[in-house]
């Protein structure tokens, strides 16, 4: 691989890297919210879609941290 591939991975890197932080922030607020709810609220349709999005974003997460890792092997 080239030095201009390499740099572009490690922008496209940054990046992801930017974002994997932000959909870190709202997978623990969202968790938050639900942690902060009444048992019975967490048992509710609200609670439960509060619950479903905190696990999607974790989902993301983890999605954008194989991608960041994918991108370091491929400019090795």
């Amino acid at each position: 691989m080239n030095k201009d591939r390499r740099a572009r991975i490690e922008k496209i890197k940054e990046a992801l890297e930017d974002l994997r932080g932000q959909i870190e922030d709202l997978q623990s607020e969202e968790r938050d919210a639900f942690d902060a709810m009444l048992e019975s609220l967490q048992q509710s349709d609200r609670g439960q879609a509060s619950e479903a999005a905190a696990d999607a974003l974790q989902a993301a997460y983890d999605s954008a941290d194989e991608a960041i890792s994918s991108l370091e092997s491929a400019a090795e």
